[in-house]
């Protein structure tokens, strides 16, 4: 199967797993990639001796392409770049802040660079930067999102009419059916977060993995759009937080509720009730846990079915 993405990543299928804070370590993204996707290291949960260890452990555990995701926002930004320098990262995906400021020196060290994004706006300023693509994510996405809340089906034929760089669809993508319909719009491969949170190599707790499996439609709702915004699975943290917003809050008070590592207490740590339990509405299509394998498989599986289907009519 081969498409732009294919040829620039040298992997066997246009899919990537997204690195998602407390989900993605080692043994997730080289599943992934040994399964002929594109894995993906969560830098963003990680402080620069943990990536290190995850980086050493994820070369052990494959010998095919893998990357890390950067949040550009992150206080020891310098540190992670020099690792992912040092030990020979081949590809980076950086997020949550301005492209020019790292791409650069990246590819000037043999790194291959993608950004994602949320608008047209920021995809063009990615294009300009340098990168060699991008990912356009729109608001159906878990975890920070953008604030025009774009939807996906209407994001990747906006971006792709305005810019030249091959393209990656994010943002309510779990099936092999949404990554056909993504690949229609103008997409060159798919980014898949939240069905990979649902596989056994996903450092995630089995308490969270079991919530996005019991998940329903209107299950999740986005939030948060004074700080960062972010969408979050409904639960006592939440209902918390609709109370306060019906008293007019201030964005001190915002951060007063939110506190410190409430996404670690929920994602990683497994508690259903304060925790901040970030996933996509798309996991309202997320039945089982599953080998991270057999996900990229049977995604497989279902594209070509779902194309085969089209032809036919």
């Amino acid at each position: 199967m081969k498409t732009k993405i294919t040829r620039l990543f040298n992997i066997e299928y246009p899919i990537i797993q997204a690195g998602m804070i407390w989900a993605s370590g080692w043994k997730l993204a080289s599943a992934v990639s040994n399964a002929g996707g594109l894995g993906l290291i969560g830098a963003g949960s990680m402080y620069p001796d943990i990536l290190l260890e995850h980086i050493q452990q994820c070369k052990k555990a494959t010998n095919k392409s893998f990357g890390v995701n950067i949040p550009m926002l992150y206080p020891n930004i310098e540190e992670i770049i020099n690792i992912i320098i040092d030990e020979g990262v081949k590809i980076v995906f950086t997020s949550a802040g301005n492209p020019k400021t790292w791409t650069p020196v990246l590819k000037e060290n043999g790194i291959t660079v993608v950004h994602v994004v949320s608008s047209v706006k920021f995809a063009l300023k990615a294009q300009e930067a340098g990168v060699d693509a991008v990912v356009a994510e729109g608001f159906e996405a878990g975890g920070h999102n953008g604030r025009d809340e774009t939807t996906t089906f209407t994001l990747i034929p906006m971006v792709r009419e305005q810019i030249q760089l091959p393209l990656i669809a994010a943002g309510g993508i779990a099936t092999g059916n949404g990554m056909l319909a993504a690949m229609v719009l103008g997409a060159d491969g798919v980014q898949i977060g939240s069905r990979f949170v649902a596989s056994d190599e996903a450092s995630s707790h089995s308490n969270f993995k079991q919530k996005v499996v019991a998940a329903k439609e209107g299950d999740t709702q986005l939030t948060l759009k004074e700080l960062a915004p972010v969408r979050l699975l409904k639960n006592k943290f939440y209902d918390e937080l609709q109370r306060l917003y019906q008293q007019n809050p201030t964005v001190e008070q915002l951060k007063q509720l939110l506190g410190r590592a409430r996404a670690k207490r929920g994602m990683f740590e497994g508690d259903l009730e304060e925790g901040e339990l970030e996933i996509g509405q798309v996991s309202g299509l997320i039945h089982d846990i599953k080998p991270a394998a057999a996900i990229v498989k049977e995604i497989i599986s279902d594209f070509k079915k779902a194309k085969q289907k089209i032809c036919e009519c």
